[in-house]
């Protein structure tokens, strides 16, 4: 007996009468497993190491400036500039280390002045490493103008850089993450860019990401994904947890006219 072939259903849109062609289906995204949280200490110690080697190297372009030290096969303004970068990448890495620390193991925002300079620490660093060297290189008139101007605009840079580089524009407290913890017990969802977790892999603000990794929220918040999303806050109801201040107008309205007329 012959296969009946598959029937096609024609489907029209209820406000115009019109048939509508159906798109092709969306593939599901890739799932990644989240990577283990990490030790807070070690990182910790990695930062505070390299950021006494960002200063040892600030030092160095210290006693250049003030002609203590002079690297014979290098011309001055090479020496200075090449301290001024190494101090630089050892600012920003330690500050990467640290914001990453901040993420595992948060500290308590009862107290804020505190709880900004924890958050912070590689901002005070990269003022610590820069701005007396920036003082002592306008103070000095030793040295020539042409090294003096290359020195001062790379150390004003370096400053600019390492200071944006190492600021937390995403911070997370320890309250913050407790009450996460404890408002979702599943995984929760986040690509590969953006701070905002997902507790539905198929929320609409991920429409358009073929890469989604998963874990807990812990995992989330270590992966610097500190804020949940709101259009999930709403659909599954979830409260006390901060959330990215998206505007939930659409949903609600979607979610009213899907609902039953009383």
């Amino acid at each position: 007996m012959a296969e009946k072939e598959k029937k096609e259903h024609k489907i029209v849109s209820a406000s115009t009468g019109e048939e509508v062609k159906p798109g092709p289906a969306k593939p599901r995204p890739t799932m990644t497993q989240a990577a283990p949280v990490g030790n807070a200490v070690g990182l910790r110690i990695g930062a505070v190491a390299l950021w006494v080697l960002a200063i040892v190297f600030e030092v160095l372009a210290l006693l250049v400036v003030l002609g203590k030290l002079d690297l014979k096969f290098i011309p001055s303004v090479w020496q200075l500039i090449i301290f001024i970068v190494l101090d630089l990448a050892c600012v920003i890495i330690g500050a990467q280390l640290w914001k990453k620390a901040n993420h595992i193991k948060p500290a308590s925002e009862k107290n804020k002045f505190l709880f900004w300079v924890w958050n912070n620490m590689g901002v005070i660093v990269c003022v610590i490493a820069f701005v007396p060297l920036i003082i002592i290189i306008l103070a000095n008139k030793s040295i020539d103008k042409k090294t003096k101007v290359i020195a001062l605009v790379a150390a004003i840079i370096a400053l600019l850089i390492g200071g944006v580089a190492s600021y937390d524009f995403n911070p997370v407290s320890a309250e913050q993450q407790q009450a996460a913890m404890e408002a979702i017990q599943t995984d929760v969802y986040w690509t590969p860019f953006g701070h905002v977790y997902h507790t539905n892999e198929d929320c609409q603000a991920l429409n358009h990401t073929d890469q989604l990794t998963y874990g807990t929220v812990e995992e989330a918040i270590a992966a610097n994904r500190t804020r949940l999303c709101a259009f999930c806050a709403k659909r599954d109801e979830i409260t006390g947890v901060v959330t990215d201040g998206a505007d939930t107008s659409a949903l609600e309205e979607a979610v009213e006219e899907a609902a039953p007329a009383a």
